[in-house]
This record gives structure tokens, C-alpha cells and sequence, in this order.
């Protein structure tokens, strides 16, 4: 307990009270940066739950693809007569409805806040708060992954394995590698666009930009075919850049069939790109304060 009696001479203390002067400033309470990332992250999770509507929208559109791309998978593999990749029917069943489940726990979508607020110049607030502005928007988009893959990802998951023969994770390793691997997925995604977002401190529109983002990273992260389905050139051009971090090696890990040693790989190779990203975020954020600084923002 602490009481400032500085000012009122011959008043007694408390047991195990001191004196306010007497105590350092680095001493005294204040939220620790772990404590002010979990509140930024469980509020992240409250705004998000308050659009039930949506969720309840966005669990039904993903069930509907979900029921789609199923069919054209087993499609594909009926014509072939074997399986593809290293997919057999249930673990290509796996893959469908992982990805329906991540898709909005993962955003592969992008954001547009931190472009909007280096616009308007609202990003100057951010500076001048006791948390670096990367970390805090990564709190937010935690607790916006946590929230859909509770309303959006988990009924995905149940419909899927009650109407469909789904592989699932062999193992508890596999279960807990892919939770893993879920969460540096989120990471991965949110650095990427996190450093998109921050172009628009040169750029006057990056909509295109964005665009660009979002064909390329949809198409190599796995999100409409398995990358092991893909030509050689083209699953050469997607081992080489961050997207299949983003989907495809959460996916391989809760189908089952990434497993082993090549569980650790995966893992490693996210674990690079989350660091990589979020590294290149810091650097180019840090170029944008000094130009901000210089115009006189």
C-alpha cells in the first residue's frame, strides 16, 4: 500500500506503508506491455462478438462453399482414381472444411485501419501511445481471430465431420502443432497486410495494391486448390513466399497429412515469415514515422 504524506507532517503510516517520494518511479504500478497486449486482445474479442448477424452470415456462406468445394474435390479425385498430392477422399474432405474454418480466423482479406488513420493522420495518436502501434493492432486482430473461429470455424468444422468421412488429426501432436500453426498463420496474415496498410504513408490510394494482395495470396496459400496439386513452377513460386504459411500449413497439419518431422518444418517455416513480416513491418512503419515527422505531422 502506498500513501503520499509528504505534504502532512507527523501522520502515522500504515503497517507495511511507505512513503510515495521514497519510492522510484520505475517502482510504482503500472500495466505491464504482456498485461496492455491481453486487454487490447480481449477487447479486439468483444468488438468483434457484438456483429453476431455476421457471424451467423459468415458461418452459413462458408458451410455453402464448403458443401461445393467438397464436391469438386471428390470430383477430381473419383476422375483420377487415386489420390493427388499425398490427398485421399477424407483428408481432401479435411482440407475443404479446415479452410472453410480458418477463412475467417485467418484474414486473408486485409484490413484498410491503418491506411484510413495515415491518411486522415490519426495514425500521429498512435505514436504517442504507451504501446507500439504494430503490437496493438496485432492485440485487436488476435481477439477479431479468436472470436470467428469460436462463432464462424468451430460449426464449420462439426458439420463437416457429421455429413462427411474427414480425416481427423492422428494424433495429439498433430492437434496441438495445428493450434500452433493456427495461431502464427493469424500472425503471418496480419504482418502482411499490416505492411501493405502502411504504403499508403508514400501512396495516395493503395486499393490496388491491396487488390493485388489478395489474388495473389488466395490463390498460393491454398485457399482454392491444395498447393500440392498446383504445376511445379507454380508450387515453386508458393513454397517461396509467405501465403501457404497463411493456410495451406495449418490445413496439412489438422488433416493429418503433414505429420512427423515435417510438423516441425511447417511450424519453422511460419515461424520464419511471422518473424520476417512482422521484422518488415517495424522497418517500414519506423521509415513512415520519420516521413511523417518531416512533413511536419
Amino acid at each position: 500500500m502506498v500513501h503520499d504524506v509528504r505534504h502532512v507532517p507527523n501522520v502515522p503510516l500504515l503497517p507495511g506503508a511507505v512513503l510515495l517520494g521514497s519510492v522510484p518511479l520505475c517502482a510504482r504500478a503500472r500495466p505491464t506491455v504482456v498485461k496492455t497486449f491481453w486487454l487490447l486482445v480481449r477487447a479486439g474479442f468483444r468488438r468483434h462478438s457484438t456483429y453476431r448477424l455476421a457471424l451467423l452470415a459468415g458461418m452459413t456462406t462458408n458451410s455453402v462453399f464448403g458443401f461445393i468445394r467438397a464436391s469438386i474435390l471428390l470430383a477430381a479425385l473419383a476422375s483420377a482414381g487415386t489420390s493427388i498430392g499425398g490427398y485421399d477422399a477424407p483428408t481432401a474432405i479435411a482440407f475443404v472444411w479446415w479452410g472453410q474454418a480458418l477463412l475467417g480466423t485467418v484474414n486473408l482479406w486485409g484490413f484498410a485501419e491503418v491506411k484510413d488513420r495515415v491518411r486522415t493522420g490519426d495514425i500521429a495518436v498512435d505514436f504517442l501511445r504507451p504501446i507500439d502501434p504494430q503490437l496493438a493492432y496485432l492485440a485487436g486482430d488476435l481477439g477479431r481471430a479468436g472470436i470467428n473461429l469460436i462463432g464462424r470455424g468451430l460449426p464449420a468444422i462439426l458439420l463437416g465431420a457429421l455429413l462427411f468421412d474427414m480425416a481427423p488429426p492422428p494424433s495429439a501432436v498433430s492437434w496441438a502443432a495445428g493450434a500452433v500453426s493456427v495461431l502464427l498463420a493469424v500472425v503471418v496474415a496480419f504482418a502482411g497486410n499490416f505492411v501493405i496498410n502502411l504504403l499508403a504513408f508514400w501512396l495516395v490510394e493503395i486499393r490496388g495494391i491491396t487488390l493485388l494482395w489478395m489474388i495473389t495470396g488466395g490463390l498460393l496459400c491454398g485457399l482454392y486448390l491444395p498447393v500440392p496439386w498446383f504445376p511445379d513452377w507454380l508450387r515453386t513460386v508458393a513454397h517461396w513466399s509467405p501465403f501457404p504459411s497463411m493456410l495451406q500449413n495449418p490445413i496439412d497439419i489438422l488433416a493429418g497429412r503433414v505429420v512427423g518431422t515435417d510438423i516441425a518444418s511447417a511450424v519453422a517455416v511460419q515461424v520464419f515469415w511471422a518473424l520476417a513480416l512482422l521484422g518488415l513491418g517495424q522497418l517500414v512503419l519506423r521509415a513512415g514515422r520519420r516521413r511523417l515527422e518531416v512533413q511536419g505531422g
